[in-house]
């Protein structure tokens, strides 16, 4: 708990920060540009490309990061379909989502058949090993985003998201009570669930299905779900997309529970000025947070190593479905 005030601290500060001078930098892209293979062996060309330009984060940094943090980010994104943002140059100017097979990405990068709605099938991205991670930053991949269900089983559904997207206005107080009352609608079907901050704006609140369920019942369990919410709390949630219908209100978004939908996967980095992490918390570390972009690429690493209980590390062994829909 005193590792993650200590790392909101640090966001804190670093969001007060001037920018560096003009000689720090490129005395810290002189000293890492001769380092261009970290763990893994795998070679990070042009080490030194700003990629946070915000934070002067290089290429590098970004792949050190997600070697750091590989034995946890695979805890969820092993051997899951995967969605991810490359960012060519600097984030949000020449970023795009690549969800299929290219043989580049590296030889630890893997693909798997799955159908998709049309009835054909794709070659869909997956990894199951920290180097397949490390290969994917040095094609410049920034976030990962991970599907409900994994390339075994792509038909059933082993996790729902709720994902809290605030509209303009909304403070976080109210996000992170709108978490509070996704949880406690879900504890009155008998599912526990599990908090993300997701580094962007919002936070996730995740569900566990062990057995997993068929798509269709978990879409309309979590439609059902978000719209009751909704109709009782009209003032605060929202249940349908669109921003218009979501200012000073929060859309509790149930959409990423569909096949071939995504969410982020935990501690993954996102493609925003802060280099924000999506960061798994415990339900009692909440009232400590002050905004879901409060953990950085520099804040994680050490969180990690400081923390003495992973707050997810039971998320596995839950025994739980979906409750009886009435026929």
């Amino acid at each position: 708990m005193k590792a993650l005030q200590k790392a909101a601290a640090s966001k804190a500060d670093t969001k007060r920060r001037k920018p560096a001078t003009s000689a720090a930098p490129a005395q810290r892209r002189a000293e890492k540009a001769p380092k261009n293979v970290v763990s893994m062996k795998v070679a990070i060309t042009h080490p030194d490309r700003i990629v946070y330009p915000a934070m002067e984060i290089t290429k590098s940094e970004v792949a050190e990061y997600y070697a750091a943090v590989a034995p946890w980010l695979l805890r969820e994104a092993m051997r899951r379909p995967l969605s991810i943002v490359r960012c060519p140059g600097e984030i949000e100017k020449a970023c795009f989502f690549q969800k299929h097979e290219e043989s580049s990405l590296g030889d630890a990068v893997h693909s798997a058949k799955i159908k998709e709605k049309n009835r054909k099938t794709a070659r869909y991205l997956y990894i199951d090993s920290p180097r397949g991670l490390v290969q994917l930053a040095q094609m410049n991949a920034i976030e990962l985003h991970v599907w409900g269900a994994t390339i075994d089983d792509p038909d059933h559904c082993d996790r729902l998201v709720f994902d809290l997207d605030p509209g303009a206005g909304v403070a976080w107080k109210r996000i992170a009570a709108a978490a509070r009352d996704v949880r406690a609608a879900l504890k009155k079907t008998q599912l526990q669930s599990w908090l993300r901050v997701s580094g962007g704006k919002g936070l996730h609140v995740v569900v566990p299905l062990r057995p997993a369920a068929e798509w269709n019942a978990a879409h309309a369990f979590a439609e059902m779900l978000a719209r009751t919410l909704a109709a009782q709390s009209p003032q605060n949630y929202v249940a349908v997309a669109g921003e218009k219908n979501r200012e000073n209100r929060i859309f509790i978004d149930y959409l990423r529970n569909a096949r071939g939908a995504t969410s982020i996967a935990n501690y993954s980095l996102r493609a925003r000025d802060h280099a924000g992490v999506a960061l798994p918390i415990g339900w009692e570390e909440l009232r400590r947070i002050s905004s879901a972009d409060a953990f950085t690429l520099h804040d994680v690493p050490g969180l990690l190593k400081r923390r003495r209980r992973d707050p997810w590390q039971d998320i596995g062994k839950i025994e739980q479905a979906l409750p009886a829909q009435p026929s």
